[in-house]
């Protein structure tokens, strides 16, 4: 029996946490989250407490900091940091939440579009069991999905109450509406083939009014990081440089919490952008295909019971030789293929850089501000590999993307003519469909040696690997197994990829015009560095009157790092909700650091 609610309950302990945490999917009683929360808080006031005694005790000082700032900030740390820590966990499990919701309400289409291929066939509970096995298809609606098969399968509830149960913990109200309609044709035995081809175009439009509203949640967010994070340091180096000339440096002692505000403040907006909007989804994920097709059941895991190990072992080994000489052959396949080899070429450039700056290399190209050189070269090098892969992975995503729909129309039109699906695929396969020209003359030959049609296609959308691949490889999968008229499933199939490829463009149109406006910021930043530094000063030769603005260069060396690094990244955030997308961005302006520092100024 759940205790009386206590006064702090009340206040701490409410449903609506409750509600947040179990719909961000935290497998975490609200009771022991917010004992962890007020832990963390009041310990991280303690700690802010110990560093002042140990300035006092010991009588640090910081040149930089006036000993008055420096106590007021230590005073005001030890309110706002435990406050901002209480409310950074009191409020991440409703952001988590939203975030979730977001990936639902945009995944949710393409769940119905696959609902509707199985639901000729198959009773409610086995749809919500293939979209839960789906998860690396439908990501988030599997999670939801999933929610239902543990209270049947483990709770042992009914399906209605399994239902009923979701509707009271999902994030997302699209979702929510879903299962009610759902519940109530479930309840009456109506026809939910007729129900979710019904559905399918009104989430569509759904889903695109979700992204306006991500569109112009982006939009809030791009503004705020170029009013605070870029136009404001502009305003600071002019004013540090305005004070400088008249004796005062006021301003010049609150540098160091400038170094530490930027880079905390663009990792708040980068991580809001990363738990809100959805990525574009740019994941190889194979898989190998096990079946008796081809008699791989022969290949047993047991080699005690295996009636030939040593003919198991040599088997082995081949497909060990097989998989390495498939890299050689295919080494910018195997680049891209998992992250992990281009960040082992990140370590190899980034000591080769590091080596150069230990013998001398670099001082000798860089006799002035070798250090920061040094710092951006390093960064630079270690981003390249992983720029290459990412880069060349978005070339390969998006072609494949591209020439899908083209691919199932040509399917389509062979169907309207009267081949069968087999048929079609060979006609197809001699015929030039670009990058997958290969993958389906595969298909094809497996097809002229016996191979299933279901099997020789899921074992090209494994190959490929891609999601949106495998949403419309799937469907036309089911459409085989169920039924010869597939005309209709095709037609679903192309809209969906259709759909999903115009909000790819929407929401890269929308983000290039401020990916353009970051850059052109980050432009101005360094034009005023190099008008302060350069023409302002020379300005005044002519009257006789030198200044010393080295401090002053080297602040701005220091800000333009940081500005450079983390407004490429948002960049990414921005275009492709993803870090790697935004090292091509901070390789540029680092570099374009570099330049105006060293051989500009």
């Amino acid at each position: 029996m759940r205790h009386p609610e206590t006064f702090l309950d009340k206040i701490f302990f409410n449903e609506k946490l409750e509600q947040s945490i179990r719909s961000a999917h935290m497998t975490i009683p609200v009771d022991v989250y917010m004992m962890i929360t007020i832990l963390v808080s009041v310990l991280s006031g303690l700690l802010i407490v110990l560093i002042g005694l140990c300035i006092a005790v010991f009588d640090v000082s910081f040149h930089f900091i006036p000993e008055l700032t420096l106590w007021l900030i230590i005073c005001a740390a030890v309110v706002l940091v435990p406050v901002g820590m209480f409310l950074c966990f009191y409020y991440y499990p409703a952001l988590e939440a939203s975030g979730r919701k977001n990936k639902i309400e945009q995944d949710l289409p393409y769940a119905i579009t696959y609902m509707q291929a199985l639901s000729s066939t198959v009773t409610l509970y086995t749809i919500f069991r293939n979209v839960y096995d789906a998860a690396d298809l439908y990501g988030e609606v599997s999670k939801e999905c999933g929610l239902i098969v543990r209270d049947v399968e483990l709770f042992g509830e009914d399906l209605l109450t399994a239902i009923e149960n979701t509707i009271k913990v999902t994030p997302s109200e699209n979702f929510r509406e879903l299962l009610n309609d759902l519940a109530l044709v479930y309840k009456s035995g109506g026809n939910l083939t007729n129900f979710f081809n019904a559905k399918s175009e009104s989430y569509r439009e759904l889903a695109r009014q979700q992204m306006d509203s991500l569109l112009q949640f982006m939009e809030m967010i791009a503004e705020i990081y170029v009013t605070a994070f870029v136009a404001g340091p502009i305003a600071i180096i002019i004013m540090l440089v305005a004070q400088n000339l008249s004796g005062s440096n006021s301003i010049g002692n609150m540098m160091p919490l400038l170094y530490i505000g930027l880079p905390l403040g663009a990792i708040a907006l980068i991580a809001i952008l990363y738990i809100l909007l959805p990525p574009d989804n740019l994941g190889i994920s194979r898989r190998e295909i096990r079946d008796n097709e081809f008699g791989s059941d022969l290949l047993a895991e047991n080699t005690e019971t295996s009636p030939d190990a040593e003919f198991l072992k040599q088997v082995n080994a081949r497909k060990k030789i097989l998989r390495l000489l498939n890299i050689i052959r295919h080494p910018i396949k195997f680049f891209i293929s998992d992250y992990t080899v281009p960040a082992v070429f990140s370590g190899i450039f980034g000591l080769i850089v590091t080596i150069f700056w230990l013998n001398g290399t670099i001082e000798s190209i860089f006799p002035e501000y070798t250090l920061e050189a040094f710092v951006c070269i390093l960064i630079i090098a270690a981003m390249i590999p992983l720029t290459a892969a990412y880069e060349i992975r978005r070339h390969y995503v998006n072609n494949v993307e591209k020439q899908m729909p083209e691919f199932l129309r040509e399917i389509a039109d062979m169907r309207d003519i009267g081949m069968t699906l087999q048929s079609s695929i060979a006609m197809i396969s001699s015929s030039k469909t670009g990058i997958l020209s290969s993958e389906v003359r595969v298909v094809a030959r497996e097809l002229e040696h016996g191979a299933h049609l279901s099997n020789a296609l899921v074992r090209m959308e494994e190959r490929i690997g891609l999601v949106s691949v495998k949403r419309a490889i799937s469907l036309l999968v089911k459409a085989s197994e169920v039924t010869d008229y597939i005309r209709e499933i095709l037609t679903i199939a192309i809209a969906d990829l259709e759909h999903y490829l115009k909000m790819k463009s929407k929401r890269f149109n929308t983000s290039f015009v401020y990916l353009a406006i970051i850059y052109l910021s980050f432009g101005i930043y360094l034009f005023c560095a190099y008008q302060m530094n350069v023409a302002f000063i020379a300005s005044f030769e002519g009257m006789g009157v030198t200044f010393d603005l080295s401090q002053n260069k080297g602040d701005m060396y220091h800000i333009g790092m940081i500005l450079g690094g983390f407004s490429g990244i948002m960049a990414g955030q921005l275009s492709g909700n993803s870090i790697l997308c935004g090292l091509k961005h901070s390789i540029i302006m680092l570099a374009a650091v570099i330049v105006t520092f060293t051989f500009l100024i």
